[in-house]
């Protein structure tokens, strides 16, 4: 298992979100690139960026920040956020992003995800937002009928990468991921998952490395290296059996 840090921009910033409200704000870091090169030199493997501005206006919004992110580090990056058509995903790709996430677009024209898997095998991520097992779109913004254990499904059978699955009840709010609900979606697909939302703890990597068997194979954190309640370099140890 691997641990990905998270930089979620905002303005340029890097930021944590309260359960996805983009007025629930914290500013942690005013250099990304500064913030990129810490989570680096702490045993960060891959780094997860999410343009917020981007996911709620649903085109790029943090181009030069994410730019500099990347010319910062040399582990492997990848970005969700806004990223709505073939044409943005070339363009990050041609950045430098190893892969990009797609989330909003992935619901409603799932026949853009199976083109983007074509054009850029290996490349392409979709990350599924859930509340109480439903799919969340728009910055959260919106729960709808759709299972996230179908969502995932039908995105397996295009040929995506990996799924990012968060529970968005949990979200920066350092309760612990669902643990439950994670297993169930990484049973359900043959598929790599990586688990989002609500990690607190190291006790709470632990529970995630029980259910690496599921096929969880990565656990995204932002909230809780922010403040502090889980050290990077400890986390990253963990994995590593050390």
């Amino acid at each position: 298992m691997i641990i990905l840090p998270a930089i979620d921009l905002k303005e340029g910033r890097c930021v944590r979100l309260e359960q996805g409200l983009m007025d629930k704000d914290t500013v942690y870091n005013d250099d990304p690139a500064a913030q990129a090169i810490t989570w680096q030199e702490q045993g960060g493997e891959y780094l997860h960026i999410v343009d917020l501005d981007g996911a709620f206006a649903g085109v790029p919004k943090n181009k030069s920040a994410i730019k500099s992110i990347v010319d910062a580090i040399d582990i492997p990056s990848e970005l969700g956020g806004g990223i709505r058509d073939l044409e943005t995903i070339e363009a990050y790709l041609d950045l430098g992003i190893n892969r990009v996430i797609l989330g909003t677009v992935a619901k409603e024209k799932p026949d853009l995800v199976k083109e983007a898997c074509r054009l850029f095998p290996g490349q392409i991520v979709v990350g599924i937002d859930a509340k109480d097992g439903l799919v969340a779109v728009r910055g959260w913004a919106d729960v709808t009928e759709k299972k996230a254990t179908e969502m995932a499904k039908e995105m397996e059978a295009f040929g995506v990468e990996a799924i990012i699955y968060t529970d968005i009840a949990r979200d920066g709010m350092m309760q612990g991921p669902n643990i439950e609900a994670t297993k169930a979606l990484a049973e359900s697909i043959t598929i790599p998952v990586i688990a989002s939302g609500g990690l607190s703890t190291l006790d709470d990597i632990r529970s995630l490395i029980e259910i690496e068997a599921s096929g969880v194979i990565g656990v995204i954190t932002g909230q809780a290296i922010y403040s502090g309640a889980i050290d990077l370099r400890e986390a990253v140890a963990l994995t590593k059996g050390a």
